[in-house]
């Protein structure tokens, strides 16, 4: 995560706090790469006449590619307005981390949980920076009142509205999820050159764009046609893809299209063992050879006529 902040405006001034992630669909579908939730503050008195009637910011998924990435440049570019009245922020979760979590065996940690948790550790820092926050606008996940009471409880002292499409609702949200939706096509990008370039795919491949693997939805038949066309059959997919997603559960279980593996488990008898099993004596008085020979490492207690 990172937050950028203009020098010698430290002192606490009154700023929104704008949260939005960058997932694919409510239900969190997710293609190949990482999932980005990003954040924006900026001055209350500048949010409207800033934002949406300066710069037009707009839900990330009506901008195309080029007026995304030009945003984002006036953002991180010393001297424009952008950049002197602005502070954004992201987190990035790796397919990896969030499948390790949603399919642990048993104390599931959950999508929601996993968005919730960086949704405040977001906010957190901002707090941490010394500004004074006084709004906080986010677009929903799950419920948008549970979600809402939840955050009132951390951040009692500040106003925050949850709302569903907040990023199409708020200029603020807005221009969070084009922060979020550039850093994710930056992390796309990097990702897929490095799976392209890899020894197993770097002559059956074309070195094309990261687009190549499609949007993540069900409904895009770029991405499915790319998640049936590389998937292994004993281990799916590498790091670059969430197992726990719903598309890419249903492919791996379908029949045909995998190889069901079976790994050994333990025989029954070799089960509940306890480590002072091995210091107990054989049955009906014998003598076992390895139980009395563990037993009598530092010696034999002296018998009471000894004593």
């Amino acid at each position: 995560m990172c937050i950028r902040r203009r020098r010698g405006r430290e002192r606490p001034c009154t700023r929104f706090v704008t949260l939005s992630r960058v997932s694919i669909g409510k239900n969190a579908n997710q293609p190949p790469g990482p999932m980005v939730y990003g954040l924006l503050y900026l001055p209350l008195s500048l949010h409207r006449s800033l934002l949406a009637e300066t710069h037009h910011f707009d839900d990330s998924k009506v901008l195309t590619p080029t007026v995304r990435s030009s945003l984002m440049q006036k953002l991180c570019t010393s001297g424009t307005n952008l950049y002197q009245n602005c502070g954004w922020a992201t987190r990035v979760m790796s397919a990896r981390d969030i499948s390790s979590g949603m399919l642990k065996p048993a104390g599931t940690y959950n999508l929601n949980a996993q968005a919730m948790d960086a949704t405040i550790d977001l906010v957190k820092d901002v707090f941490a920076k010394g500004i004074n926050v006084k709004e906080i606008y986010i677009d929903t996940i799950g419920s948008p009142s549970v979600y809402q009471k939840r955050l009132e409880r951390i951040f009692p002292t500040t106003h925050i509205t949850v709302a569903k499409k907040a990023d199409s609702l708020y200029p603020c949200v807005s221009a969070a999820s084009v922060c979020a939706k550039v850093t994710r096509d930056a992390a796309l990008e990097v990702c897929y050159q490095f799976y392209i370039a890899s020894p197993t795919q770097i002559e059956e491949q074309p070195k094309v764009s990261a687009q190549g693997w499609g949007s993540g939805y069900p409904s895009d038949a770029k991405c499915t046609t790319w998640l049936k066309g590389h998937m292994n059959p004993v281990f799916g997919w590498g790091n670059e893809c969430r197992f726990s997603w719903g598309t890419a559960r249903d492919l791996l279980e379908a029949k045909g299209s995998s190889i069901k593996v079976d790994w050994p488990m333990p025989d029954d008898d070799e089960q509940g063992m306890r480590v002072t099993d091995f210091f107990s004596s054989a049955p009906n008085g014998g003598d076992n050879k390895e139980t009395s020979e563990l037993a009598s490492w530092f010696g034999r207690p002296a018998a009471e006529g000894v004593l």
